[in-house]
Formats: C-alpha cells, structure tokens, sequence
C-alpha cells in the first residue's frame, strides 16, 4: 500500500512541468484516512498471508496497485452555497401550511401518518409515468394494471362516499304535493259566474284490506313484482333510466312502486336525472321507515288511471261502474295496464289504442301465472278481454252545460299547453266565453223544435238531429247546441263535421270569385268580376272549362241542378246568392278555379279537413263543415274580411295565478270590399226571405242552405256581431252514419225549422 502510494506521488510530481503552481493539498482527513489505513494493513498482512496461503506452491498474484485506492469528489456546483439555500427555503415556505391550517391538521397528519408511510409505495407505483419504460409503440401510453385498479377503487370509494352523504342529507318531505292534493275545475260564464265544477277528479282513498289481492298482486305482477323484496329502488331499472337520459336525450322508466309513490306525492313529474335522484334517495328512506303495505296503499291511492280519475277505486268506478271490491283479476290486470299510460292503454280512445291494451292484459295475467299469484286454471278462465264503460260515468250530469265544459277543456287544454295529467289535478278557475243569456235562448229554441218534430212526426223524430251554435265576429263561441242529453249522446253535434253544406257555402265561392277573378278561356288572363257579372241560370246548363265541356268519369258532361229544377236565365251573382241559385256559382267556381275557392273557405274559417275534393260539386256545398266553423265563416263576412279561429276560453287561473293562454289573432281572409259585397247580397237573401222579420234600418243577414237529395238543411246569418249557424238532419247512429231524407223534418221555404231556431236564438232582430 505504501509503495504504490508513493509511486504514485512521485510520477505525479515527475509528469508535472515545474514552471506549474503546486498541486492542491489534500484535505488533512482524507490524508489521515490514508496514513490509518496503512497502518492497519500493514499489521494484518502477515497474518492474512499465513492463514490463507500453503505452506509450499507459487505465490500468489498481488492485486492491482490502481485497485487499492480510489478517492470520489463531488461535483462542484455552479451556484453559490448562497443561493441554494435561499432557495431551499423559498420552496418550504411555498409548500408549508397557514399556520391556523397546520394546528388544525397537525392532529389529524400525526393520525394518518403510519397509514400513509405503508401506502407512499403503492402511490408512487401508481404515479403515471409516459411514455412507460419497458414498452413499445402505443404500449408506453396506455396506464399499467395498477394504475387502473386504483382508479377503479377510488371511483367506487368516491361515489360510495358520496352516496352515503346524499343519503345523510335527504329529508322526506312534510308537505304533500299539489299530486295528492287534487281539486275540481271551476267554470265560469263569460258574465264570471259559475256555470260548472268537474268534481270527478276527486280521488276515494280505499284502505288495503278492502282491496282484493288479485288486484293487488295484478298491479305488482304489472309494475314491480320484487316489492315486498326489493330495497325500494332499482338499480338496474335506474341504471336504464340514466343511461336513456343522459345518452339518448329522453327519459325511461326504472321505477319501483316506492320510487313511482314518492313522485306521486312528494316530487314534480319532471323526467330529469336530479329528480330521478331524489326519488331514489327518498325511497330508500321510505322504505326503512314504512311498512310496505302502506306504500303499496299509498301508491294504489294516488296513481293516474286516465278519464280524471287518481286512485284504484275511482279507476274501477269509471271504468267498470263499480267498487274495486268487486273487481275480478281479469277486469284488475286492464287497470293496471293503464298505469303504463292511460292515453295509450284506454281502448275506447282508438283502435291501436284497443290492440295494446289486449295485449297488455295478456301479459299481464301471465306474469300472475309466473309468479305464483294465480293458478293456470283460473288465468283459462279469461279469454275474453273485459272491455271497458266507453264513457266515465263519473263525468256525466245530463245538462246541457256538459257541452260547453267539453269544447272548454279541449281548448283550454290546446291553448294553455296543459297536459291530461296535470288538467285532471285541478285547481283551474276557467272563464268561458260562453253567454248564459244566449244559450238559454238558443237551447229553448231547440227543445221547441224537437217537441213539435215528435207531435208531427214521431217516428222521424227519433232519428233527428240539431246541431247549433253562435259565434261572435271576434272569434267568441257564445253559445252551442250539442245534443239532448249529454248521457245518452256523447259527441258534441255543434262540433260535429257530418252532413254536407249545401247552397249554405255559395258565399264562400262567391266571395273567391270577387277576390281572384275568372278565367274563361285558355291562356288568357283573369278578368275581375262583380256583383252585377251575369251568369246563366238556367237548370241543367253544362259546366264548362277553358278547355270545354267538363266531362266526369263516367264518360256524361257534368250539369248542375237548381232547387226544384226551375230555371231563372241571365241573372246576377247578387241576386243568383239572394236567391239561392246553383247553376250560376257551379260554373263560377270552375272559372274562378276550385283550388282558389277552397283556399278562400280555409283562410275564411273552415278546416280544410272538412272541405270536398275540387270537383264541380265543390261550388254546390259538398263540404261538412260543422255548425262552429259555419257561424265562423259567416262572421268573418260581417268583421269586413277579418278571419278570427273560434275560441271557447278567454282566461285561466290555477289558484288565483294566470295561466299562459294563447289567444287567436286575427288575419285577413278577403279585403273588406269583397266582404261587403257578400254582406250585401246575404242581406238581400235575408230580406227575400223574411221581409219583415228585422227593422228596415237593422243590419241583418241570412241565407238558408239545402242539399241535393233532401238530407240536411242549414240556416246561418248574423245580427248584431253574431253569426248563429242551424243544422238539422236525420241519421240512425245505432245502424250507420250515413245521412238519412228528411222527410220534411226540416219544414218548407215558408215554415223552416232551422230558420224558426235561428230566430228564436237571435232575438230580437235589428
């Protein structure tokens, strides 16, 4: 060790120029290390040689002299002590905590800090690391094993955490929704006092003992067969719910009967996933603090069954007409099946309607079967499905106001945006436009027409119809006419779109032809016409297009016909309309072209489903308009060509707050000269028909329609801003719905039934 050392010092100090400075020296404890190493070796060298070497063979090589001492210096650093340790500090003050926050927390680290030591290895294995060591290609990019069962761990600890805390935080509500809480609708005349208050939304509350368990176990075996086992919610029904909100942008169902009575009477039906949420949590609450027959009492109470009945016993009732003690399971599993939505289920609504409520049924008894709820023999004993009241008889009061209840709902309905469910609730005060002076007036003139049909003839009279109604010229319905009694004839004849118009539409063509013009030749253009345009009235005369003769097809020229084939010659448009002749307006519509009158009749108020196919018959009144939409054609004429949708509501309350209701604007359906025009001309036909009925000075008009073979007969007019239209007509509702001959039912030219109730209901005129 010594020589080597020395060795090395003096081929040092030999290889050294001598013009350089001297060498540093070495530290004086590294020198001292050296020297004490020396020394040790020195003494343990003998003795190591005698034990480890023979007595006798060849020597042993030495070690490497440059293997007996090898010196490491550390590398000196650019900075300055200086500023490295400024800079040390500057990183613990960074990094240390408030001192407020260190008190705090310093108990809790002292806790944890055992925990954490075992757990810093783990940590740092699962510290992601890219690209990885070790891989090729994507590989490096993609976590390692650990790093994805971490990540599965804490999601699943973070969403239980959180769910535990959620849990903690929901409170059942005290307070009952406004779903369990129903109240009637209040409605009112136009005059604001009450006319009608639909009570049948009220809900019977049934204690569970008195209802049957077939019913029972129908709707569990429908909706949640898992109840007496289930937790109160379902994951995998929620876990479906969430993914069609959230992925798909709408809602489905994963409700338990718990979670479906919490949103029945605690939360809104919004279909969001925070309500989801919070039904859930409820549930599970609920279900840890009441028994489950009571939920299930609970929920058989307050559920919709569509026809504004909420509960199982008020659904029996209107669907059955009897207590749900004396329901069977058959007639049991239908009412279930319209817990899965009553407008889709009711089979007396439409007939796809009637097809998914059979096979709903269906289903439903044979999950009975499946889960031991009902024998096989019993379930071969429904075959049959047992079809349903086709009315509620809760709804039904035989007054004449049921009608006008009926077209108020349908609008407030439409016009409000208000859905079934939430109609049927109530709490809405509705204010109609309905006037109780008018429909007292026009009902009493209805009732005397159908006494003295039944005195004349009786037999007639069974199969008679009137449908009636007034409408003001700003849209207001004032008063209908829907039927005798609204228990036995539940369609509302009034609204009914069912027997042609007859001469009663010439206005409307009329007024196509002073608003567009004619054409009477081919390619020419259209030449504007007058009241005083002059047409031939003669019965029998051919219709013509600018191409001639309009043939149909059956090969014969089309002829048009007037009322008891008598012919008037060259005669006006104004007095042709005065005077109720057809063959002039035929031929008026096919040179004015069916397609513009059809136009005018819409844009004047009547629905274009109601309008005929654009033949020549068009121009005589093959259209069924209904006696609402004729009223509302006719004042259209008297509001100077403005055209306003009738309309049954003016306001809406829910609890004293105001209901959005959208209002019908008025547009212009002709200008206000033609509307004049045709003002004037049905002043006329009401003068030539009735010279004296109304002051010389009153502003009345009036025209009466006929069809062709003697099945209905019309007479609308106006007076003082209201148009009133009358319908009569005869039709065997128990054999089919095709018009029948009236027979006179209707009257004569001088003595018209529908003019006599027209009359009655306008009075007095001027």
């Amino acid at each position: 060790m010594q020589l080597s050392v020395d060795a090395l010092r003096k081929r040092d100090r030999s290889a050294r120029p001598p013009s350089d400075p001297a060498p540093p020296r070495p530290d004086e404890t590294m020198q001292l290390k050296v020297d004490a190493l020396r020394e040790r070796h020195d003494r343990e060298e003998p003795r190591r040689q005698n034990r480890e070497q023979p007595p006798s063979g060849p020597e042993q090589p030495q070690p490497h002299e440059t293997m007996q001492l090898r010196v490491f210096r550390p590398k000196p650093s650019s900075r300055p002590a200086g500023q490295r340790a400024d800079r040390r500090k500057r990183q613990r003050r960074r990094l240390a905590l408030p001192p407020a926050v260190a008190r705090l927390t310093a108990p809790v680290g002292r806790r944890l800090a055992p925990v954490l030591a075992v757990l810093a290895p783990y940590a740092r294995k699962l510290k992601p690391v890219y690209p990885r060591p070790g891989r090729t290609g994507w590989r490096r990019w993609l976590p390692s094993w650990r790093q994805w069962v971490g990540a599965t761990l804490s999601a699943c600890g973070l969403t239980t955490l959180f769910l535990v805390i959620a849990y903690a935080a929901t409170d059942i509500p005290d307070n009952l929704n406004s779903y369990a809480t129903q109240q009637d609708n209040v409605y009112f005349w136009s005059d604001g006092t009450p006319m009608a208050r639909t009570g049948w939304v009220q809900r019977q509350a049934m204690p569970l003992q008195d209802i049957p368990e077939d019913v029972r176990w129908a709707v569990l075996a429908a909706e949640n067969e898992s109840f007496y086992s289930d937790p109160g919610i379902s994951f995998k029904g929620i876990t479906r719910a969430l993914w069609r909100t959230v992925g798909e942008g709408d809602t489905e169902g994963g409700s338990t009967i718990t979670q479906q009575y919490v949103k029945n009477v605690y939360l809104t039906q919004n279909q969001t996933v925070s309500r989801k949420f919070t039904e859930a949590m409820i549930a599970l609450k609920l279900d840890n603090r009441m028994s489950k027959d009571k939920i299930l009492e609970g929920y058989l109470n307050t559920s919709w069954f569509g026809r504004g009945t909420y509960g199982i016993q008020r659904a029996s009732q209107a669907y059955y007409g009897k207590d749900v003690s004396k329901l069977n399971a058959s007639e049991a599993a239908f009412l279930a099946s319209l817990l899965k939505g009553a407008g889709l289920y009711d089979p007396t609504l439409s007939p796809k309607n009637h097809d998914r409520a059979v096979k709903r049924w269906k289903w439903t008894l044979d999950r009975m079967v499946k889960i031991g709820r009902l024998s096989p023999a019993e379930r071969a004993k429904y075959t049959t499905f047992p079809e349903p009241l086709k009315r509620n008889p809760l709804a039904d009061t035989g007054q004449q106001s049921d009608y006008l209840v009926e077209l108020a709902t349908q609008y407030a309905k439409k016009a409000a945006h208000i859905s079934d469910k939430d109609f049927d609730l109530g709490g809405y005060q509705i204010y109609t436009t309905f006037d109780r002076g008018r429909e007292t007036a026009l009902t009493d003139a209805v009732t005397k027409a159908r006494k003295r049909a039944k005195e004349t003839d009786p037999g007639a009279a069974k199969s008679a119809h009137y449908g009636a109604a007034s409408v003001a010229t700003d849209g207001r319905i004032v008063a209908v006419y829907g039927g005798p009694d609204h228990r036995t004839q539940g369609y509302n004849e009034s609204n009914a779109s069912t027997v042609p118009a007859g001469s009663a539409f010439q206005p409307f063509v009329y007024a196509a032809a002073l608003q567009n013009g004619v054409i009477k030749q081919r390619d020419a253009a259209r030449e504007p016409v007058t009241p005083e345009s002059v047409y031939d009235g003669d019965d029998a005369v051919p219709v013509t297009t600018p191409e001639g003769p309009y043939w149909d097809r059956s090969g014969r020229k089309v002829a048009a016909h007037n009322d008891g084939r008598r012919s008037y010659g060259k005669i006006t448009l104004r007095k042709a309309l005065a005077q109720s002749v057809n063959t002039p307006f035929m031929q008026l519509g096919m040179d004015t072209g069916l397609d513009k009158v059809k136009q005018t009749a819409m844009a004047a108020g009547l629905l274009s489903s109601s309008l005929g196919p654009q033949v020549p018959d068009l121009s005589l009144g093959s259209s069924t308009p209904s006696a609402i939409r004729m009223a509302g054609g006719y004042a259209t004429f008297a509001d100077g060509g403005m055209s306003t949708e009738p309309y049954s509501v003016s306001r809406i309350t829910r609890n004293g707050a105001a209901v959005r209701l959208d209002r019908p604007a008025s547009r212009r359906a002709v200008g206000a000269t033609v509307a004049q025009q045709v003002e004037d001309a049905l002043g006329d036909a009401f003068r030539t028909a009735h010279p004296t009925a109304a002051p010389a000075g009153a502003r009345v008009t009036g025209k009466a329609g006929t069809t062709e073979k003697d099945t209905a007969a019309w007479y609308v007019g106006t007076a003082k801003s209201v148009s009133t239209a009358v319908v009569v007509y005869r039709m065997d509702l128990a054999k089919s719905l095709e018009p029948l001959p009236l027979k006179g039912l209707a009257g004569t030219t001088a003595d018209s039934v529908p003019y006599s109730i027209w009359a009655g209901a306008m009075a007095p005129l001027g």
